[in-house]
């Protein structure tokens, strides 16, 4: 059984997100290996941002990332720059990287401020869902119902038509 694993800024507190959040773990469960890393944002109490305070919260947020990443992971951060594939793209990079010796698939959502160039250039795969901009509690529904997804191709259901 593949193992993917989710690590992600912040939290899905609660409601409709959280609910669809639990309901494709539910169904991942006898698919997959998941496994969701839900990290701490650094908060910028900061009034006046700039891109070196935001730059240096993004290092910060790259070190506890990095610390997660489990060995021998092929690692897809998502990213707006990224490249969209589609569902069955999606399946297909599963079955491969399971062929090619990669014992985890590691997805990396990052906070509002996106991801660290540090992150990104360490990725085997820089992913976008779409040119417009989702909620990061959005974005872990969608990359969850795409992970189901991809597996449904797969196993050949019926869920994917």
């Amino acid at each position: 059984m593949q193992n993917i694993t989710i690590i992600a800024m912040g939290k899905v507190q609660k409601g409709f997100m959280l609910d669809g959040c639990n309901e494709y773990i539910k169904r991942l469960k006898p698919l997959c290996n998941l496994k969701i890393i839900q990290l701490e944002d650094v908060q910028l109490m900061e009034k006046n941002l700039n891109e070196t305070l935001i730059q240096k919260t993004l290092e910060k947020e790259a070190e506890e990332i990095i610390k997660n990443i489990p060995k021998q992971s092929y690692i897809i951060s998502m990213c707006i720059e990224g490249k969209q594939m589609s569902s069955e793209e999606l399946a297909k990079t599963f079955s491969e990287k399971a062929v090619e010796g990669f014992s985890n698939i590691t997805f990396i959502i990052g906070s509002s401020h996106g991801l660290s160039d540090k992150i990104k250039n360490m990725s085997n795969y820089k992913m976008s869902m779409s040119k417009m901009t989702f909620p990061h509690q959005l974005a872990r529904v969608m990359l969850l119902e795409q992970i189901y997804r991809g597996f449904s191709i797969i196993n050949g259901s019926k869920y994917h038509k």
